[in-house]
């Protein structure tokens, strides 16, 4: 399947126009036309190797939202023309304990990512959202309920997943105290996930500066974290925090914060960590967790769940033409939504 979507050839340079082929439909497969794909902060990082290991010419996009063209002759679930999304992962090996257990992220033998991975069969490197079309096998494609508005959900399928998944994990539910920490993609989407869930949400930023958003998501209020009083005067307040923050940092400061057997959930950051203090963690029985992604049964659980809701996140439509300068904007940081790209931009792009 000829198409075309944008790429970078070399870390810290424009995405451009890329053609290429798609695989030929295997007997599981689905084919689907892209109509809109969010941009991730993961995308700008893979783009730039910022984590290392980038392949190019790379072609990012795990938020995918689109149509089915054409299935194979295995495909039970879908048929043509049904409204589908595919999240970050498009393969796994199926076969292993946390595969069974659907949490394909957790694939002992490595799931396979939607770009930036290797194709299990021909160890191609696999290539995402940013184009007219992909091909996936069934087990990865998901449905979206239909009250969902396709221009604005293809967010869910990363920034909503992994908030939604550490939420379920533990335990977040009706009278549970929750922070927040960032109000950007992440974050705004743990802030409505989280007050839909019955918790009880505290929006945590460096000012105020969004504390009308953050009401608006659901929150109740906002804590200043550079407000030293303020941040004491909530100390053991949070059974859960949710810290979206993407660049190194100390997560230290906000451990006081969480009641006893409390837990602080890094979702946000990807890498070499800066420098701890052991003491709050002790005093309080408190713990520090990661958090990637969620299975793709939990996936679909997250999409049901924004529908029955009525949860969307908060987008800017853009062209396809128009990634460069959306990814500038990502770099200065302080966005409170989701790009999302209109697809159909792509033709005239």
């Amino acid at each position: 399947m000829k198409t075309i979507g944008y790429a970078a050839h070399q870390a810290n340079t424009p995405l451009e126009p890329f053609h290429f082929e798609r695989r030929d439909l295997r007997d599981e497969d689905v084919a689907i036309e892209i109509l809109y794909c969010g941009v991730c902060h993961s995308d700008l990082h893979t783009v730039n190797n910022d984590w290392g290991g980038t392949s190019y010419p790379i072609l990012p996009g795990h938020e995918i939202v689109g149509r089915v063209t054409e299935v194979g002759s295995k495909v039970t679930k879908y048929k043509v023309s049904d409204n589908v999304a595919v999240g970050c992962m498009v393969d796994s090996c199926l076969e292993c304990d946390q595969c069974h257990k659907g949490e394909e992220q957790f694939c002992r033998e490595g799931m396979v990512g939607t770009y930036s991975g290797k194709d299990r069969i021909t160890g191609e490197s696999t290539k995402g959202g940013y184009a007219k079309h992909i091909v996936v096998r069934e087990e990865f494609v998901l449905n979206v309920p239909e009250s969902l508005d396709l221009a604005k959900c293809a967010p869910i399928l990363c920034a909503g997943i992994t908030t939604y998944s550490p939420l379920r994990t533990f335990n977040v539910g009706p009278g549970s105290r929750v922070g927040v920490i960032g109000l950007g993609g992440l974050g705004h989407m743990a802030i409505k996930i989280a007050a839909a869930m019955g918790a009880h949400v505290t929006a945590i930023s460096r000012s105020d500066d969004k504390k009308q958003q953050a009401l608006e998501y659901g929150a109740e209020g906002l804590l200043v974290s550079k407000d030293e009083q303020a941040m004491k005067a909530y100390a053991n307040q949070f059974d859960v925090i949710i810290n979206t923050i993407p660049v190194k940092h100390d997560f230290t400061p906000y451990m006081p914060l969480l009641d006893i057997d409390g837990t602080q959930v890094l979702v946000g950051q990807v890498g070499e960590m800066a420098e701890s203090n052991s003491v709050p963690l002790l005093l309080g029985r408190r713990r520090v967790a990661g958090s990637l992604i969620g299975g793709i049964a939990q996936t679909q659980e997250i999409l049901n769940f924004c529908a029955l809701h009525n949860i969307l996140p908060e987008v800017e439509m853009i062209n396809m033409a128009d990634i460069n300068q959306a990814f500038e904007r990502l770099k200065e940081g302080d966005l409170s939504h989701r790009y999302v790209i209109d697809m159909s931009s792509l033709e005239v792009a």
